[in-house]
């Protein structure tokens, strides 16, 4: 099997004249689609975790429009991101899909579910938090003073998605290992006018408004959501109140483990995943 770090970058024309960059690992049945955490590419992933998943499923991961390898203007709000999703799925001809959203990525994803609800069967909510949630109108200044300067260190990176543990420190750093595995034809880098939006976004999505919290109640689909016990950048207890407000969704905390807890996780993570999409999930 081909791995992550070996696909080919793809490009599909969304109709309008704007190209959007993807990896899809191939294969039969309904996709598995990825959506991306704040100033993520393609190469964001951990080849580990989408390996993990291919050998079950196929897996589809793409660049927002206007980041990484995809063109156009680049999402201020989730919901504009949402948007551009959608005609990526749609220049792809997909109709349904499994969803599996990473951090602000879970923010889309919880948009795409409630604005196009034939679209997800089934969704993954990964470290994230709903719209209106209290105490997450923008991150603590030491989460952001790590991931939002123009140029972050492994360092840095490592203090924000793993726990402070010497366990989880090395499976961070395996984790970077395992993303510069690939040293030819990488995704175009992000911007720091990315940065920017995408903080635009999540402080929008962040704004304090209780009456919110009523809209997450209209996901009708099964939903697993996640997050590691130590995450600094989207605390567990917003994974709580998720699950309370979602009516059908399962839960689960990894031990020892932060925001990167799908990285550090990786083989249990996809194999719970892979678990709860199945027909029989």
């Amino acid at each position: 099997m081909t791995t992550y770090a070996q696909l080919e970058n793809l490009t599909v024309d969304s109709g309008d004249g704007l190209r959007f960059a993807y990896r899809d690992t191939g294969g039969d049945g309904r996709p598995v689609v990825l959506f991306q955490h704040f100033r993520g590419n393609l190469d964001n992933w951990d080849p580990a975790l989408i390996d993990d998943l291919a050998a079950m499923r196929r897996v589809i991961t793409f660049d927002y429009e206007g980041v990484g390898g995809s063109e156009g203007r680049i999402a201020h709000t989730i919901a504009e991101t949402a948007a551009g999703s959608l005609r990526f799925l749609d220049a792809m001809n997909l109709e349904e899909v499994d969803v599996v959203g990473f951090s602000i990525g879970s923010f889309v994803a919880q948009e795409i579910a409630l604005t196009r609800p034939s679209m997800a069967r089934k969704v993954v909510l990964a470290s994230s938090a709903p719209k209106g949630a209290p105490d997450m109108h923008g991150w603590a200044a030491d989460v952001i003073g790590a991931v939002g300067t123009p140029q972050t260190s492994p360092e840095e990176y490592v203090s924000v998605f793993f726990a402070p543990s010497d366990a989880s420190k090395q499976a961070g750093q395996q984790a970077l290992g395992r993303m510069y595995t690939r040293k030819e034809d990488r995704d175009t880098p992000t911007t720091w006018d990315c940065r920017v939006a995408q903080y635009d976004a999540v402080c929008e999505w962040g704004i304090p408004n209780h009456a919110l919290l009523e809209r997450i109640g209209a996901i009708e689909v099964p939903v697993f959501v996640a997050n590691g016990d130590s995450d600094p950048m989207i605390l567990p207890h917003y994974s709580y109140l998720l699950a309370g407000l979602i009516p059908q969704s399962v839960l689960k905390i990894y031990p020892d483990s932060a925001h990167g807890f799908l990285f550090q996780h990786h083989a249990e993570f996809a194999a719970d995943v892979c678990a709860f999409l199945s027909d029989a999930g």
